[in-house]
């Protein structure tokens, strides 16, 4: 089955619409990644994605990449360049210990979807929201 179908309509507008929520409080731009499969380590593949999906062309370098391989129980949340040089290393830790915590319940929509409003509420305090901001990037759900 595809990745898309292991979700319904509802599940899929429910992570969008955390998606919108998260950006409006800052110029960080999130996306979400959805396979079934990493056939590589699942950072390397979240970087692969991140490349793939144009996230390091924001202008603020903010793009932040929460990556699932849902069959391989396997995720990342990964954030660009801008990002890292302002927070500390252990930052994406505790959303995604969170999100593990809910996929191991199996509510994965809801894990997704709480990382996604995590990630925004954290990144409001390095990455604000201007009143000039520009959605850079799409806030749809990518699956492959």
């Amino acid at each position: 089955m595809s990745p898309e179908k292991a979700f319904t309509q509802q599940q899929k507008d429910a992570m969008v619409a955390a998606i919108k929520q998260a950006e409006k409080d800052t110029s960080g731009e999130i996306r979400v990644h959805i396979e079934n499969h990493s056939k590589i380590d699942v950072l390397d593949r979240a970087a692969d994605v991140f490349a793939r999906l144009n996230m390091h062309k924001t202008a603020q370098r903010n793009g932040v990449l929460i990556y699932v391989a849902l069959l391989d129980h396997k995720s990342a949340i990964l954030g660009d360049a801008g990002i890292n040089a302002k927070v500390p290393s252990d930052f994406w830790d505790s959303i995604m210990k969170n999100m593990i915590g809910k996929f191991k319940e199996g509510k994965i929509t809801e894990g997704i979807c709480e990382a996604v409003v995590t990630a925004g509420e954290q990144l409001k305090a390095y990455f604000p929201y201007q009143a000039d901001d520009v959605n850079e990037l799409p806030d749809e759900i990518s699956f492959q």
